[in-house]
């Protein structure tokens, strides 16, 4: 009978998990032996599912009861019994996080009898030198953490972006480590990913033919429709972030919105963008888990939806592959006992972007001087001597931080955090994730084999002569007709023509336009004010009239 991998036998078993014999195993320890055999991949006591293990050994101990091959007080001394197996090192087992998701692949694929009693050779992905690295330099950059920042836990994952193979999956600091919930893959956890979700947003607003130069004003907006204008601030179904600096650019490029990671800004390229076209965009790259489109807003653009580690890491490779993508996979060979191939990867690679819309994306992912007034020059980010595109994400509650990044040869991503969604201390994820990131990806260069080249320029835009200003870093172009937002300028949903009507009724038209209006009389006190900001119908007021001592507003942080 099997009892998990090469395991066959109680007493192999009881030696194997609890380091004795048979005849000495406790009467808990028995019962979680006797539960293994219904599925000893599924029920390994070094796999994921420990909780349902736990459920199925007190089944036993109950049917044990109920059949009267035990007492009640034996009943209720061994269900209460903490069970403890054999340390990780006792073992042998290398890279556990990913040796199980590589079980569990195998099961959704044969099922769990093929697997025990198959007899499989297996040849995966994994670069176990990448992988040793990886678990070395997670486990004590975490433990570091744990004691300044509060951040007890990390996760890693690296991919070829040139086959979709795994390359690394580091799940926790530690597989045994139960202070921790070590077992937990947070490689495959949903958590909300901040600002590292910001790329497919502006990657959908270049499809629709914005530009890195198009300019939107990063002031201080309140969004809802159900609220005025007027109302700095989040609450109830009113909705006004703040950037994660609490600073306030006016007008501002794209490309310096996304290389900086500022808040405001992103919220109106998603507008722009669409929220249901940023989702198909972020699931054509790879993000799997965005399935109920009903329930994200525009905080979306921030960290609003969950996704995985793994997911992330995979659909940043889309960037790095040209548009390209090659789905994740663990696998290269599967071999029967005889030695028959049962299964060879073969590439399923898919275009899902434009090459010339990836390359953009690259361009600004890469551009360090344009990232630097919020990072710094010589930040973590940064690499001297080869291109690497990157971008980092941290919830606004400090309990997720992220950074995903890529070389021409290789994605790796990073998370920084608590299991238990315990916040961090308040630091940003340059600080929590990004110098482990920084160590794997040098690593990942110097050892050789994943070539960090240049990366292809994106080629200049024909019809550049015939963008409307806003769209070509122009903010102002004609005085006489005053300032204001990009949507004065364009139709947001054919922004290339120039001669389109403009979105002046969109809802969202006087929600940008009056922080638009205290901040131009805030910025030339002699400039006349703009009459008034025609509100929708359903809105609080109909008009707002822009008063000289509200000048401050456009400054106002929460």
């Amino acid at each position: 009978t099997p009892y998990g991998g090469t395991i066959y036998g109680v007493e192999e078993a009881s030696q194997n998990y609890f380091g004795i014999s048979a005849k000495d195993l406790t009467l808990a320890q028995a019962a979680t032996i006797a539960s293994l055999p219904k599925g000893p991949s599924y029920y390994s006591p070094y796999g994921t599912h420990s909780k349902e293990l736990e459920s199925r050994k007190n089944l036993v101990l109950k049917k044990m009861l109920e059949q009267k091959y035990i007492t009640a007080e034996e009943y209720i001394k061994a269900k209460a019994e903490k069970i403890t197996y054999l340390a990780e090192s006792n073992n042998g087992i290398k890279a556990p996080h990913f040796v199980f998701y590589v079980i569990q692949t195998l099961i959704d694929k044969y099922g769990e009898e093929a697997i025990q009693k198959g007899g499989f050779k297996v040849t995966t992905t994994l670069d176990w030198e990448l992988q040793k690295k990886a678990e070395e330099m997670l486990t004590k950059k975490a433990l570091e953490n744990a004691v300044r920042l509060n951040a007890s836990n990390a996760g890693l994952v690296a991919i070829n972006p040139k086959t979709g193979g795994i390359l690394a999956m580091v799940g926790s600091r530690g597989y045994f480590d139960e202070k921790i919930d070590g077992k937990v893959n947070i490689a495959l956890a949903k958590r909300q990913p901040g600002s590292a979700f910001k790329p497919f947003v502006y990657t959908t607003a270049f499809q629709k033919g914005y530009t890195p130069d198009t300019v939107v004003f990063d002031l201080k907006t309140q969004f809802s429709t159900s609220c005025s204008p007027d109302d700095f601030t989040t609450h109830d179904k009113c909705y006004s972030p703040s950037n994660f600096n609490e600073k306030i650019h006016g007008p501002m490029t794209m490309r310096n919105a996304l290389a900086q990671s500022v808040n405001i800004a992103s919220v109106k390229t998603l507008y722009l963008a669409g929220i249901n076209d940023s989702i198909t965009t972020a699931t054509a790259m790879g993000i799997t888990t965005l399935t109920d489109r009903n329930r994200y807003g525009l905080a979306l653009v921030l960290g609003g939806g969950e996704v995985t580690l793994l997911d992330i890491t995979s659909a940043y490779g889309v960037f790095a592959n040209d548009g390209v993508r090659n789905p994740a996979t663990g696998i290269l060979k599967i071999e029967d006992p005889k030695n028959n191939v049962v299964y060879a990867y073969e590439a399923s690679s898919t275009v899902v972007l434009d090459p010339q819309i990836a390359r953009t994306m690259t361009d600004i992912l890469s551009d360090n001087e344009a990232r630097t007034p919020e990072f710094g020059p010589r930040s973590p980010l940064y690499f001297p001597d080869v291109q690497i595109g990157v971008k980092t994400g941290t919830t606004n509650d400090y309990r997720d931080a992220w950074i995903v990044g890529y070389s021409s040869g290789i994605a790796i991503g990073v998370w920084a955090g608590n299991n238990d969604n315990t916040p961090m201390k308040q630091r940003i994820a340059e600080v929590s994730a990004a110098p482990l990131w920084h160590q794997v990806m040098q690593y990942s260069i110097t050892k050789g084999g994943y070539p960090a080249l240049a990366f292809e320029k994106p080629y200049p835009r024909l019809d550049t002569a015939s963008l409307p200003p806003v769209l070509k870093g122009v903010w102002n172009s004609d005085p006489a007709l005053g300032i204001h937002d990009i949507l004065y300028w364009i139709d947001k949903n054919h922004p290339t023509v120039a001669s389109a009507q403009t979105s002046v009724n969109d809802p969202q038209f006087s929600r940008w336009d009056y922080p638009v209006q205290l901040w131009a009389y805030q910025n030339d006190p002699n400039r006349p004010l703009e009459a008034t900001s025609t509100l929708p119908d359903n809105s609080s007021s109909s008009t707002i009239v822009m008063q000289p001592e509200s000048e401050g507003l456009a400054a106002t942080q929460p």
